[in-house]
């Protein structure tokens, strides 16, 4: 080996390493995520338990709970698109359980229908408490006159209805609501792209490692 051959050489292995390094943390990274989508899954299967006197969203996050009340008679309206169920409002009614008041969200309706008229009387609900991450720079502010959200903004729909910052995302009620489609909570918004990204960096460092060899093979022939 010339010692024109050392840097690359060198510059190669180091380059070779941080890739390999960067692709064997994106597996760990894959088996933390995978571990952690399963507890939810879990989690949002299990048995309720009654609504818990405090809540913390790292510790609560997907806990199911069951409380009995009534639904207040205000309401808001999200405005999302579902896949057989096509465009339609998310419902998010006040629920006071008790001395407490928190908020359901019920489901969706038809974007042409609206809640039906009158008091429903005491319901159960069990649900999955949640704390939905849809707000960004890019969601659009309101629209109060036609009482339409587009995204559910916990603290924000808290102070309109005036309810504590707690949303139950509805699984079932006793008695139902025929007219709304509970559109239970899951993690199915996770994103979980650890794989690809380990492959792309596993691909780079055999890239990588093929134009070292190259650039090797071309300083040897030259000074042959």
């Amino acid at each position: 080996m010339t010692k024109r051959m050392i840097l690359p050489l060198l510059f190669g292995l180091i380059g070779c390493a941080i890739l390999v390094s960067l692709g064997t943390w994106q597996v760990k990274r894959l088996a933390w995520k995978e571990a952690t989508l399963s507890e939810i899954d879990a989690r949002i299967a299990a048995d309720p338990v009654a609504l818990p006197d405090e809540l913390s969203q790292p510790d609560d996050l997907y806990l199911p709970v069951q409380a009995t009340g009534t639904f207040g008679a205000a309401r808001l309206r999200i405005l999302v698109s579902q896949k057989k169920v096509g465009a339609g409002y998310r419902i998010i009614s006040p629920f006071q359980t008790g001395e407490r008041m928190i908020m359901v969200d019920r489901g969706v309706i038809p974007i042409a229908e609206d809640l039906p008229n009158g008091p429903l009387g005491e319901v159960t609900v069990t649900g999955n408490i949640h704390w939905p991450n849809e707000v960004d720079s890019y969601t659009p502010e309101p629209d109060t006159k036609r009482d339409i959200w587009f995204a559910r903004d916990v603290e924000r729909m808290a102070a309109t209805l005036g309810t504590e910052p707690v949303l139950l995302v509805l699984r079932t009620a006793t008695p139902a609501t025929p007219e709304i489609t509970p559109l239970p909570v899951s993690r199915a918004g996770i994103p979980n792209d650890h794989l690809s990204y380990a492959i792309t960096w596993f691909s780079l460092a055999l890239i990588w490692f093929v134009m070292t060899g190259f650039l090797l093979w071309r300083i040897r022939q030259r000074t042959v």
